[in-house]
C-alpha cells in the first residue's frame, strides 16, 4: 500500500516539476525563476490556505476535537526542540543544536500545502481547522530556540535582552505568520459571500502556482545539498529520521484526539516538517553563532524533499493501517 501511495505521489505534476527543477541545477541548465516571483508565489499560497481554511472553520464551528487540536499543535512545537536540542548538543555546540532544533520543532507550509492537495486528489477529506494549527505551531519553536540559547549559551545580559525582544517580535509578527493568521481571519468573518466572490482565484489557480512553486524550490533545493556535503552523517540522519519519528508522534496524537484520517496526516506533516523561512530568519538575527548553512540546508535540501516525495504517502499508509 505504501509503495502504491508513493508512486501515486510521485507522478503528480508538482513533485514531479520538483524533480524537473533538482535536474536543472544538477545538469547545469541555466533555468531560473526570476526572484520576486517565488516571494509572490509563497505569500499568494499562504494567503489561499489561509483563506480557505477560514472559511472552513466558519462553516464547521469550533468542537473539542478543533480545541485539543490546536492545544495538541501548540504543545508538540514547544516539545520537539527540547528534545533534539539534547540529541543535536551530542555532537554540536550550542548555538548549532539550538538553531537546528528550532527549525525543526516549526513547521514548512509548503510541505503542508503539498499534503493538502494529496488528500484532496484522493478525495480524502479534511478541516479547515488545521490552517489554525500551522499557525499556531511556527512560533513557540522559536521562543524555544531562543530560551535554550539562554539557559545552555554564556552571553552577556545586554545581547541576551536584545535577543528576546527582536525575537519575539520576530516570531508573533514575521510576514508569513501574519499573512496566514489575517487570511484566515477574513475567511472566517467573511463567510460564504467572501468565498464565492475569491474562490475563482484561490481555487483554481492553486494547483498551478503550487506547481510553479515547487519547480522552483528543486532549483534550490539542489543547491543546498552541496552544503551538506560538510555536514557529516550525523546531520544527515538526523534529517531524515527525526522527522519519520515526530510525524509517528503526530500520528498517536492523531489518534488519540480520534482526529479523522485527513486531519490526522497533515497533523503527522506538520510535526514532522522543519522551517527553512521562519526559523532561519530568526535565528540569523538572534543566534549569530550558529551556522545557517546547516540549518537551512538541513531542512530545505534533505527534509523538505523527503517529506514530499515518501514521507506523505508513507505516513498515510501507516494512518490507514489503524483508522478505520
Amino acid at each position: 500500500m505504501n509503495a502504491s501511495l508513493i508512486l501515486s505521489n510521485i507522478l503528480n505534476p508538482p513533485v514531479l516539476f520538483f524533480f524537473i527543477g533538482m535536474s536543472a541545477v544538477f545538469l547545469k541548465s541555466d533555468l531560473e525563476i526570476p526572484q520576486p516571483i517565488p516571494k509572490l508565489f509563497s505569500l499568494y499560497l499562504l494567503f489561499a490556505i489561509g483563506f480557505k481554511g477560514g472559511h472552513e472553520i466558519h462553516e464547521s464551528g469550533l468542537n473539542a476535537e478543533i480545541t485539543l487540536t490546536l492545544l495538541a499543535a501548540i504543545i508538540v512545537a514547544a516539545i520537539v526542540p527540547i528534545y533534539s536540542f539534547f540529541i543535536l548538543k551530542l555532537k554540536l555546540d550550542i548555538y548549532n543544536s539550538a538553531a537546528i532544533a528550532a527549525a525543526y520543532g516549526s513547521i514548512s507550509a509548503v510541505t503542508f500545502v503539498t499534503a493538502s492537495s494529496f488528500l484532496s486528489r484522493l478525495g480524502i477529506d479534511f478541516g479547515g481547522h488545521m490552517v489554525a494549527a500551522l499557525a499556531l505551531m511556527e512560533s513557540p519553536a522559536i521562543i524555544i530556540g531562543l530560551l535554550l540559547v539562554q539557559l545552555f549559551a554564556n552571553r552577556s545580559e545586554n545581547e541576551e535582552k536584545l535577543s528576546v525582544s527582536e525575537v519575539l517580535r520576530e516570531a508573533c509578527l514575521n510576514g508569513s505568520v501574519f499573512l496566514l493568521v489575517g487570511s484566515l481571519f477574513v475567511g472566517i468573518v467573511t463567510s460564504q459571500q467572501g468565498w464565492e466572490s475569491l474562490k475563482p482565484f484561490t481555487g483554481e489557480l492553486f494547483y498551478g502556482v503550487l506547481t510553479f512553486f515547487l519547480l522552483d524550490m528543486g532549483l534550490v533545493a539542489a543547491r543546498r545539498i552541496q552544503d551538506l556535503k560538510k555536514s557529516g552523517s550525523f546531520l544527515i540522519g538526523f534529517s531524515i529520521l527525526m522527522p519519520v519519528f515526530n510525524a509517528i508522534v503526530g500520528i498517536l496524537i492523531a489518534a488519540l484526539i480520534g482526529m479523522s484520517k485527513g486531519n490526522a496526516l497533515l497533523f503527522a506533516v506538520l510535526c514532522a516538517s522543519a522551517s527553512y523561512i521562519a526559523v532561519p530568519a530568526a535565528m540569523r538575527m538572534s543566534v549569530p553563532e550558529a551556522n545557517p548553512s546547516l540549518y537551512i540546508s538541513m531542512a530545505l535540501a534533505l527534509t523538505f524533499p523527503f517529506n514530499i516525495i515518501v514521507g506523505i504517502p508513507i505516513y498515510l499508509g501507516i494512518i490507514n493501517q489503524f483508522w478505520l
